[in-house]
């Protein structure tokens, strides 16, 4: 694929609601993750955002949830860029191609509170402008005037990452000439219950690739990001890989056969080799399956593995978020040239082998490779150029 210019990007997840927030905390070595306050039956640590956020504005508000002031806090942290973008393009040539898995299922579940304890919904509540998938698109449409193409991917932990590439295959194709592109996802208790009762959740702060990991905690956040078919860069998304190996419903190959097929796509699709990537930041969810596949698949793909660290200790696993959180955080690496630790990870699981980071990692950093790996088998591999890589390589 031709490499596609990121002319921005935003993030909001528990290490803060800027860029700049979030880079200090990686700097400063402060996880986002904390005791998890939801009334629960169970311990676990979560990563919530720091804060509260305001409502929407009047003519905004019957869309009003904490999912979609999340993406409108993302919006407005990069308005100039994508007002600018939208005056470059015709509206009905920009897509909005958003991931999530829980959409506003928190909103539901209060909903259903009150519905228990007055024997009525709420007066306000919209099943549609407040649950729906389709509010997001909704809200992004309303903000920017964006009218081309538009849908919601929910494809669990992949989703957001999916989003990427169906922004590729909609500029190869000549439909659109920008896209609005992300995910966003919120802690509800339906995860926290759901991932408890799979054995899968962690009562202390998740560990990936570390010799004594015991499992995932959930975070929420999101991020956006502005693809244009031309523009001033900041990086590029240079090739998507994607399989679907359907091993299980919930656990991973324990090959990690469709981890390695879409890691090779995405090499294929960006025409690079193996030693072309320089870091990867792994799908490292700090479960025992999930991370022996992933570093079996590592291994195979990779003669010599590049550093690979996990994110999820820092923000927890922001599920439906999780891949566009994960890209913009491969994002801040190739600006700041500097990759974090993985975190939690030591002491390290000496039988994974491969090069995890367990402090961080400065130096030259061209490309990036971010995975995303989900239920069912689902999985997506993304692959980032640094903008001076590109320019160099043309």
């Amino acid at each position: 694929m031709k490499p596609i210019p990121i002319t921005d990007y935003s993030a909001c997840n528990a290490l803060g609601r800027t860029r700049e927030e979030i880079q200090a905390r990686l700097i400063a070595g402060r996880s986002g993750l904390e005791k998890c306050t939801y009334p629960l039956a169970f311990e676990t640590y979560a990563g919530a955002i720091p804060g509260d956020f305001e409502p929407l504005p009047r003519n905004l508000g019957e869309w009003d949830s904490r999912a979609l002031r999340i993406v409108y806090h993302l919006l407005r942290s990069m308005e100039p860029t994508w007002r600018a973008m939208m005056t470059r393009w015709q509206p009905e040539r920009v897509a909005i191609l958003m991931g999530t898995s829980t959409a506003g299922i928190d909103n539901t579940e209060n909903a259903f509170e009150h519905l228990v304890q007055n024997d009525a919904l709420p007066q306000n509540y919209d099943l549609w402008k407040h649950h729906a998938y389709g509010a997001v698109l909704d809200l992004i449409r309303q903000v920017t005037g964006a009218q081309g193409p538009a849908w919601v991917v929910s494809t669990a932990c992949t989703s957001s990452a999916k989003t990427f590439a169906s922004a590729a295959r909609l500029m190869e194709s000549g439909m659109i000439d920008a896209a609005f592109v992300g995910g966003v996802d919120t802690l509800c208790s339906m995860t926290l219950q759901g991932f408890h009762s799979l054995s899968a959740l962690s009562e202390q702060p998740t560990r990936p690739f570390s010799k004594e990991r015991q499992g995932i905690n959930i975070g929420e956040g999101g991020a956006l990001m502005l693809l244009e078919r031309e523009g001033d860069a900041t990086a590029y998304l240079s090739g998507v890989g994607e399989s679907s190996d359907a091993y299980h419903i919930a656990a991973p190959h324990p090959e990690g056969q469709g981890a390695r097929l879409a890691m090779q796509r995405a090499l294929q699709s960006a025409n690079l080799q193996a030693e072309d990537i320089d870091f990867i930041n792994a799908h490292g969810t700090g479960t025992e399956l999930n991370d022996a596949m992933e570093s079996q698949a590592i291994r195979e793909l990779f003669p010599t593995p590049p550093p690979v660290f996990s994110t999820k200790g820092w923000t927890g696993h922001t599920l439906g978020g999780a891949g566009a959180t994960e890209i913009a955080l491969c994002l801040l690496a190739l600006e700041h040239q500097m990759l974090p630790a993985s975190l939690g990870a030591d002491p390290v699981d000496p039988a994974l082998a491969i090069d995890v980071l367990s402090a961080p990692r400065s130096g030259t950093f061209r490309r990036a490779l971010s995975n995303s790996f989900a239920f069912g088998g689902n999985n997506i591999s993304v692959i980032l150029q640094h903008h001076e890589a590109h320019h160099a390589k043309v």
